[in-house]
This record gives C-alpha cells, sequence and structure tokens, in this order.
C-alpha cells in the first residue's frame, strides 16, 4: 500500500501543492510553521475521514478561503484508488468519483499508523487518549466498529439529556429502561472489538519490546472495562441509576474504558522514566504495524511527523529495521540522510514543497 500522489487546494497554509511520493521513504524538512505537518494531517484526513488535531473542519482552509480540498492518489495489492475530500461549511468525501454517504465507507481504503511527538500523551495523559488510540486502529481494520461507537455515543448522549430531564422536570424514571438497553447493546460489540485488539496488541508486543530493550523488560498490556458482561453492566447501570440523575450524565460505560501497561509487572504511569514511555510507545505504535499487516495482507502507511527527534540512536535504528517495504513519509526540521534507502528529500517553505533530489 502506498500514495503516488498528493493535490492540496486551500488546504492549511497550501494554496494549491501537487506532490508526488515514491514507495519507500518520503522525507519532508523545513522549519517549523512552514507546513510540514499539514501533509500529514491531509494523509490521516483521507484515512480516517477528520484530523489528528483539528477541532473543526473549518480549521483546515487556508485563511480568507471558503473551501479546500484534499486529493489522494493511492495503490494497493489488489487496486487502486482516489480519495477526494471537500471541505466547506459541510464535508462532502469521494471515493473513485462517488459521494460516500457514511465515514464507514471510507475506513480501510487507506491505512495508516502515525507516530507524532504527543504520543507520549497516549499513555502519560488520561484515558480518553488511550481510547481514541484504540478507537483509530481498530476502525481502520473493522469499520462497523466505528458504526457502532457512533451509535452508542448517540446513546449516551440522549441517556444523557433524559437523565437531565428526570432530575429537572420529574419524568419517568422507568423510561431509561429503554436506553440502557440499547447501551448495553452497543457496549457488548464495542467491548468485543477491543478485547479482541488488546489480546492482539499483547501477542505482537511482548516480543517487540523485548528486543528494543535487549531482554530487560517485559510489557504487558491490561483492557479495564466494566463492560465485559451483559448482565453485569445491566446491574451496574440499575445501581448506579440515583446517582446518574444526580449528575446528569451516565457515570459507567465503554466510554469510561482503559488499558494499563506494566514493564517487569510495575505501573508504567506510575513507576515508568521518561525513557521507558517513549519506548513503550515505539513498541505500541511497531505493534500497531503488525497488527495490520496480519489483518490485511500488506502495511500500513507509516507517518512519523517530527518523532525521529524523539529517538535515541538506539531506538531509530529498531524502527528503521522494522520499516523496509513499507512507504514512510517523515516530518523534520533538518535533513537527514538514511543509509542503503530509497529517499525523495522534499524543502518545505510557505507552504511550498520542493523536491531536492533523489537517491538510489
Amino acid at each position: 500500500m502506498w500514495i503516488s500522489k498528493i493535490i492540496l487546494n486551500n488546504f492549511r497554509n497550501y494554496e494549491n501543492e501537487e506532490i508526488e511520493l515514491n514507495k519507500n521513504l518520503n522525507i519532508f524538512y523545513g522549519e517549523n510553521a512552514q507546513g510540514k505537518t499539514n501533509i500529514i494531517e491531509s494523509i490521516f484526513l483521507s484515512s480516517m475521514g477528520k484530523s489528528f488535531r483539528a477541532k473543526k473542519d473549518i480549521e483546515m482552509i487556508r485563511l480568507g478561503k471558503e473551501n479546500a480540498s484534499v486529493e489522494i492518489f493511492y495503490e494497493k495489492s489488489d487496486r487502486c484508488g482516489k480519495i477526494k475530500i471537500d471541505l466547506a461549511k459541510k464535508k462532502n468525501i469521494f471515493l473513485n468519483g462517488i459521494k460516500l454517504k457514511k465515514l464507514s465507507e471510507l475506513l480501510g481504503n487507506i491505512n495508516v499508523v502515525i507516530f507524532t511527538p504527543d504520543d507520549i500523551h497516549i499513555l502519560k495523559g488520561g484515558p480518553q487518549n488511550r481510547r481514541r488510540f484504540l478507537d483509530i486502529m481498530i476502525s481502520q481494520l473493522k469499520p462497523n466498529y466505528m458504526y457502532n461507537l457512533n451509535l452508542y455515543l448517540k446513546t449516551i448522549e440522549q441517556r444523557n439529556n433524559y437523565l437531565r430531564q428526570i432530575r429537572e422536570k420529574n419524568k419517568n424514571e422507568d423510561l431509561l429502561d429503554i436506553w440502557d438497553e440499547k447501551l448495553i447493546e452497543y457496549a457488548e460489540k464495542i467491548c468485543e472489538y477491543r478485547k479482541a485488539f488488546i489480546k492482539k496488541i499483547q501477542e505482537k508486543i511482548i516480543k517487540i519490546h523485548k528486543e528494543i530493550t535487549d531482554n530487560k523488560e517485559e510489557l504487558k498490556i491490561e483492557y479495564l472495562t466494566d463492560c465485559e458482561d451483559k448482565e453485569k453492566y445491566r446491574k451496574l447501570l440499575k445501581e448506579r441509576r440515583k446517582l446518574d440523575i444526580i449528575k446528569g450524565y451516565t457515570t459507567k460505560g465503554i466510554h469510561r474504558d482503559d488499558f494499563t501497561i506494566s514493564i517487569n509487572n510495575k505501573d508504567l504511569g506510575t513507576y515508568g522514566s521518561q525513557g521507558q514511555h517513549r519506548t513503550a510507545i515505539l513498541s505500541l505504535r511497531m505493534a500497531e504495524l503488525d497488527i495490520v499487516y496480519d489483518e490485511i495482507g500488506e502495511y500500513p502507511i507509516l507517518l512519523l511527523d517530527d518523532f525521529m527527534s524523539e529517538l535515541d540512536e538506539k531506538r531509530r535504528k529498531h524502527l528503521l529495521e522494522k520499516i523496509e517495504n513499507i512507504q514512510v513519509i517523515i516530518t523534520c526540521t533538518d535533513k537527514i540522510k538514511l543509509e542503503n534507502k530509497n529517499i525523495l528529500i522534499y524543502n518545505v517553505k510557505d507552504g511550498k514543497v520542493r523536491k531536492e533530489n533523489q537517491e538510489f
């Protein structure tokens, strides 16, 4: 799987730019705030239908313009394709010229794994960061997952609205049973997906992490949920109903799920050093690469947004050994040279991309 061409129109600081890529390493370098990450963002947008950093689509439209577009031409082992995303007051997504009705129809066409300096917050931040990691990974491979997750979140919103109506307008409490049964139905499906993928991560990550740490560290990952059992979750919703009414929101469910990582049986969040957090993130992302390959028979596109600077020489070496036969798109402030690699190098300045040279 690889991207052959990107066309950006009024996207972020790009007015009209066409970028051709190769199947291997593509390095975009330049000073900060020139547009390097915007290229990574355009690819992620075409994979997931949304940005990994913008809260609103309008943030991705060039200042002073009313609309923007991103076109991505890609090739997979069994087909070629083009994804176009038009951004305006409303977002429209096209696959091979056909307008998509649902986001789930986009997912899985272009698979990506992304490293960013903010990845450290997946493990050091709150549970919402770890849930987002799972949601992005699973939905690329199982589009039905995102469909069920959206249904669950809509049901949570409706239940929360009714909880507040019970508190403020004395509505009939028994009607919550309708929302509870829907929550249980969707939560069970989402939980099954998450459990299966956590298991796959665990199978991959033990070996990967041992290799990176010269067999000094054993990493384990554990999924935490209240929704593993249908009856248990139904009972929990009943038990917490009064509390939910007082608070005005649903206090338990898969929207509160989490996972923990331990190294040599010690909790990483509590006892881990900065270096251990970085190594654990590297192991997690490398496990993700392998899981995608196992699922679809080809590696995803690897996006490294200013991440090489986060790695020491040893970790960088492990990563580079892993990315043979993978299309990699790297952004960095200084030009880097990687020996024995097919490379395209681009300089990015003021929203303009200039190809510098090609080495073989």
